[in-house]
């Protein structure tokens, strides 16, 4: 296990009491964060259909996999043994017609839980629509209830212990970026980059080992600048060309974003300008955070503040991160964007990735903050600037 029990049982009540508040008397959880939040199962299953159930009348989850992922659950979780259920492997893409949901239904059946309010996570990767299918065939008298987001909002608020878990996933962010930039070289290929990249995420520092984040590096360059999510190819760098780099560091499923610019060549002047106005612009807007205030009130700040340079934001400040697995590091809760009214608290963690477009020009560069008791700080120390090679 990764935390120790009460960690664990802490989270479990937290969203027990959450469940209460919507009517929810059992949930399915399949989101593979949400599993390892709630239990500490922690394995490179979520291709299969696997879950953890939570209901209010009994004291643990349930955790329900594959046969052979099971002995990854009674090492990773702090779950009885009677509260590991695996199916058998004839139930993987069965070519006989089994599915894994029918065994999820039938130990739903068996604890008596199939005429409850039954939550569904159902707007995530991992819930399909066959899920919902098979589900609402064998109970007809369940009430279903979209719980798609329960859990995420109680992982916002991070705990000491994960907070520790992403501070040490910044100091392996700090080397992942310094490793990129160092290997940026022009006439060298993308995917060499790439792979210099992954190896500095896996092997972390001298004193911790890295994990493989929810994001490959993305790193688009060139004439594909304004392109974010490309990740590499086997093209070769340029001359007078800009690479974006937005990478992570990653230790124990906790992860530490950071993005930064690099400049091929001599910069150009705009280019200069850009860095200098979204430099100060997101100083002032770190400044300005403090718990008590709005993520929409940030954002403002942040756009007033670029507004000296008549610059645009292409997208929404920030969002909220921490624990995850593919394909995404993000908690898909609170966005540093308008209307978005959530209020700072203390332990919420945050991605702030200003980024800027203007014709041939494409410009990132991120902070990776938690919410202290007046203010906020980083989980990395790495300059703000444009570098150039």
């Amino acid at each position: 296990m990764l935390f120790n029990e009460p960690e664990y049982k802490r989270r479990v009540e937290k969203t027990k009491r959450r469940m209460e508040d919507k009517g929810i008397d059992v949930m399915m959880s399949s989101h593979p964060a949400n599993m390892n939040y709630l239990t500490g199962y922690d394995g490179w299953s979520f291709y299969v259909h696997q879950c953890v159930l939570v209901s209010l009348d009994q004291k643990e989850p349930v955790w329900i996999g594959r046969n052979m992922d099971a002995n990854a659950a009674k090492i990773t979780t702090y779950l009885s043994s009677e509260n590991i259920k695996n199916y058998a492997d004839d139930y993987v893409q069965s070519p006989i017609g089994k599915h894994p949901v029918e065994y999820i239904a039938d130990v739903i059946e068996e604890k008596g839980w199939g005429e409850k309010n039954i939550g569904l996570e159902m707007d995530q990767f991992y819930f399909t629509h066959k899920t919902y299918e098979i589900l609402n065939k064998r109970f007809p008298n369940a009430n279903f209830i979209d719980a798609d987001l329960l859990v995420a909002m109680v992982r916002q608020i991070k705990s000491d212990a994960e907070i520790k878990m992403m501070k040490k996933a910044g100091k392996i962010a700090e080397k992942v970026m310094q490793t990129g930039i160092d290997e940026l070289e022009v006439g060298k290929r993308e995917c060499d980059v790439a792979a210099e990249i992954s190896k500095a995420q896996i092997i972390g520092t001298n004193e911790i080992g890295g994990d493989y984040p929810a994001i490959v590096p993305l790193m688009p360059a060139g004439e594909v600048i304004n392109a974010p999510h490309l990740t590499w190819s086997e093209r070769k760098y340029e001359k007078d060309e800009p690479v974006i780099l937005e990478l992570s560091g990653c230790y124990n499923r906790y992860h530490a974003p950071i993005a930064r610019t690099v400049y091929l060549g001599d910069p150009p002047q705009r280019m200069r300008e850009i860095t200098k106005y979204v430099v100060e612009g997101l100083d002032e807007t770190l400044d300005f955070i403090k718990p008590g205030i709005t993520c929409e009130a940030v954002e403002e700040k942040w756009r007033e503040s670029i507004a000296k340079g008549n610059l645009v934001d292409a997208s929404r400040l920030g969002y909220s991160f921490g624990l995850n697995y593919p394909p995404d590091w993000g908690e898909q809760t609170a966005s540093m964007r308008p209307h978005d009214k959530t209020i700072l608290k203390k332990n919420m963690t945050f991605h702030l990735i200003p980024i800027i477009w203007q014709e041939d020009i494409g410009f990132e560069m991120s902070a990776a903050i938690r919410i202290t008791e007046n203010s906020c700080e980083e989980f990395y120390e790495f300059p703000y600037k444009l570098f150039s090679k």
